[in-house]
This record gives structure tokens, C-alpha cells and sequence, in this order.
């Protein structure tokens, strides 16, 4: 169990950098924030389902989450 958890973080690292090109325009957030973001998708997609499926969940969920927290970091930080 470990060493899966293990796996999907750096699964993770793949999925923020992902997650980040998917989503197109000027992103306000740091790549660290995106990382983490990755990390926790690929820890929720890859729990859930495995495989190749889990992955490509990963990605849409780390997209989803940096068009999100990218539009909330954005507005707090010029607000």
C-alpha cells in the first residue's frame, strides 16, 4: 500500500505538469501549487480506479482543479 501511494506521487508530479498544459491561458499560480494539485488528483484517480484509466482521471481532475484554484488564486491576489 505504501509503495503504491508512493507511485501515484510521483504519478503526480507527471499529472500537475499535465493538468497545467491542458488548461490554456496565463496561469496566476506558482508551479509548486500545480504540483500539489497533481499530487492530489493522482492520489484521489488512482485510490479509485488503476491502470491506465486512473491515469487519464488524474489528469482531467488536475485540470479541473487548476482552472479552479487558478481562478480563486488569481482574484485573491489582486483583490
Amino acid at each position: 500500500m505504501i509503495g503504491r501511494i508512493i507511485g501515484l506521487i510521483i504519478v503526480g508530479l507527471i499529472v500537475g505538469a499535465l493538468g497545467r498544459l491542458v488548461h490554456p491561458g496565463a496561469d496566476p499560480m506558482p508551479i509548486w501549487l500545480t504540483i500539489v494539485i497533481g499530487i492530489a488528483a493522482a492520489l484521489i484517480a488512482g485510490l479509485l480506479v488503476g491502470g491506465i484509466l486512473g491515469f487519464i482521471i488524474a489528469v482531467i481532475i488536475a485540470a479541473v482543479l487548476v482552472a479552479v484554484v487558478g481562478g480563486m488564486y488569481g482574484r485573491t491576489r489582486t483583490a
